[in-house]
């Protein structure tokens, strides 16, 4: 039987999607887009300190080349994070549609800033109980990089209105790169100071001499500024609403989501009441779920699955390709700092410019790779982030993309743990120590490079969301057609 109820209000949603673009806006992308800074910051600083982790604890006296990781370490510290994110992107995704956005994105990052302080702490003086501790937060920070992945998509795409949404989502997105930028950055300038007050000889000159005391403190410095910009926009999520598509078509709560709605555009609006019928809303691995939306979280999830096996690989193991075309020099020709200031150097000259001047005989491969950065960023890994905030309903959205970044994370371990193995050289005498002989890297590119063909079919999968609303995409809207449908009959039968 009807029953008088607050009907949760289409026209704040209608008056979201034709808002004009304004200041809350642009705050919105500001807090959503420096978590995902921190996210990117987090995850690929990783990449710059490894040879100078390897130096530091694994070097072996008389030995003729510089300490590396061991193949298992290596694996642990550059993937275990990755790890995290995956199990967070599924954990927060959830429990944002659950709990509402707002909630879940404070919990993520503190979480984050708590962990990356931890990460540069790395309690302990052996190489086994440093590496140990340093891979037990790094899970954990990547647990929390993993809930700001669904919760920025989605709180950015439940704000924004209809003709600039994708833009919106795609600025959050585009904090990646200047998270990447800020790594190198920090990791140069550190390295600078360091190497400024603590001058070495190359490893080839004097092996001990050229790894200072004080670099162990370098490594650290870089992993701990990564809570710096999350604790800055701490504050300014706290005083966020909670999005008026949660308020109004997950919690039903129309009042307060016009009550949010009025002070963020500064207009009135008024809610009205309504006879509804209670209606019993399909779940998410339920048929009309998977007649509805079966094929678009394939093609979401598959997307950048395999998007993220060729992203990570080559964005984790830069160095590695560097040396292998020759533009570092020989480990053993620098000091631990020398080598990671220009390992810092290169990474950060391919994100900020796509091409950089190179060794006269590999000027153009080096040109040609950074470019694959270029349009990899330009392209495909801002779509894989923007769509599934846009296609999915309010009540599975935060869910859905979870699930898709999730999958984007498990072919980022692949990328992470198989390139590492795959690219050894084809001769294991010239393999890296404790490395058995893997395909090379040249092949290892080349198959990576297969792999994003065989993503480019499953894009097809997708749907073009373009100048439609959320609830077009997500066919929320029908729903509601439904309801008033049976809400006219009722008031019918009343009468």
């Amino acid at each position: 039987m009807a029953k008088d109820q607050d009907q949760p209000q289409m026209e704040v949603l209608t008056m979201l999607d034709a808002a004009k673009t304004q200041y809350y806006h642009f705050r919105a992308v500001v807090i959503s887009g420096m978590g995902f800074f921190t996210d990117a910051y987090d995850l690929f600083c990783i990449s710059l300190v490894t040879k100078l982790l390897g130096r530091i604890y694994y070097t072996v006296p008389g030995s003729s080349k510089p300490g590396s990781l061991p193949p298992n370490v290596a694996a642990a510290v550059n993937g275990v994070a990755l790890c995290g994110t995956l199990a967070g992107q599924l954990f927060f995704g959830w429990l944002g549609d659950k709990l509402g956005r707002k909630r879940v994105y404070g919990i993520t990052l503190m979480l984050m800033v708590g962990c990356s302080i931890c990460s540069g702490l790395s309690f302990g003086s052996s190489p086994t109980s440093v590496m140990s501790t340093l891979c037990f937060f790094r899970f954990w920070l990547g647990f929390g990089i993993g809930g700001d992945y669904p919760l920025s998509a989605t709180i950015m795409a439940e704000y924004s209105n209809k003709k600039t949404r994708g833009a919106f989502i795609a600025a959050v997105f585009a904090m990646q790169g200047f998270g990447i930028l800020a790594g190198g950055t920090v990791a140069i300038i550190v390295s600078a100071i360091f190497r400024s007050l603590y001058p070495a000889q190359p490893y080839s000159v004097d092996p001990t001499g050229s790894i200072p005391a004080a670099a162990d403190y370098v490594w650290r410095i870089i992993l701990m500024f990564g809570s710096l910009p999350a604790v800055l926009t701490y504050y300014w999520r706290t005083k966020m609403p909670e999005t008026p598509r949660y308020t109004a078509l997950v919690a039903k709560n129309g009042a307060k989501a016009c009550e949010d709605m009025s002070k963020v555009l500064n207009v009135e609006i008024k809610e009205q009441q309504h006879v509804v019928v209670q209606r019993k809303a399909f779940g998410l691995w339920s048929k009309e779920f998977m007649r509805r939306h079966g094929k678009h979280l394939l093609g979401t999830a598959t997307c950048w699955f395999l998007l993220d096996i060729a992203y990570y690989s080559q964005n984790l193991f830069q160095k590695d390709i560097f040396s292998a075309v020759g533009w570092l020099p020989s480990a053993k020709s620098m000091s631990a700092l020398d080598e990671l200031y220009k390992i810092a150097r290169a990474q950060t000259l391919i994100a900020l410019c796509g091409t950089v001047p190179g060794p006269e005989n590999n000027v153009w491969f080096i040109v040609i790779y950074g470019l694959t950065f270029f349009f990899a960023n330009f392209g495909p890994n801002s779509t894989t982030f923007v769509v599934p905030a846009e296609i999915f309903p309010a009540r599975f959205r935060s869910t859905c993309h979870g699930i898709s970044a999730a999958a984007g994370k498990a072919g980022a371990i692949i990328g992470a743990f198989g390139f590492l193995y795959a690219s050894q050289n084809q001769d294991k005498s010239k393999a890296d120590a404790g490395f058995p002989a893997g395909i090379g890297m040249r092949n290892s590119l080349m198959v990576l490079g297969v792999i994003n063909v065989i993503g480019l079919l499953f894009t097809f999968l997708v749907p073009e969301s373009k100048g439609k609303s959320l609830e077009e995409m997500s066919r929320d809207n029908e729903e509601e057609e439904e309801e008033e449908g049976d809400n006219r009959r009722q008031v019918e039968d009343l009468v």
